[in-house]
């Protein structure tokens, strides 16, 4: 049995994106219950040197956006960063779902030798589609949405695997 470049990408990002959801609102209702400012969340990095909160479902959401539109051949809408809030963090992870839900498999098959160029460390690099998916963009995906993860385990809200992986159906 083969696995197609859709089924490979889209459904990975939409799995990925309900749970960083799911994630962000157990965060929100800890915050809430704690009488916890959601900018101490929001702003929190896990090291001085790592980017915060904010800046790892930009990134996570970014990915799973920017990946469905380049393999389907086309540029996504861009998106603000400036979310401040876990309602805006939501929000913006709504959008990336509804986004990355757009496309079709008709749109992403056939994507492997597509040739997709991006900056890596602030030079051009050109994968082909399936490299910029395995090489690229799903360990990108999955390395943002650990460390959202681990950034607000680590402030005491009560998330686990199960919230990480979603549930095996």
């Amino acid at each position: 049995m083969t696995i197609s470049m859709y089924q490979a990408s889209v459904p990975a990002f939409v799995r990925g994106l309900t749970s960083l959801k799911t994630i962000l609102e157990k965060a929100a209702a800890h915050a809430q219950a704690k009488k916890i400012d959601d900018a101490v969340f929001v702003n929190d990095r896990l090291f001085p040197d790592m980017l915060p909160l904010a800046r790892q479902v930009q990134i996570a959401s970014d990915f799973a956006r920017g990946t469905s539109a380049r393999l389907a051949g086309v540029e996504p809408p861009p998106m603000e960063d400036n979310e401040k809030t876990f309602t805006e963090l939501i929000a913006r992870v709504d959008k990336s779902l509804d986004y990355v839900k757009t496309f079709t498999a008709a749109q992403i098959d056939g994507s492997e030798g597509r040739q997709i160029t991006r900056p890596v460390r602030g030079q051009p690099k050109t994968f082909t589609g399936i490299n910029y998916l395995r090489q690229s963009s799903l360990p990108n995906f999955y390395f943002h949405m650990t460390t959202a993860y681990a950034i607000l385990r680590h402030n005491g809200v009560e998330v686990g695997k199960v919230d990480f992986i979603g549930s095996l159906d």
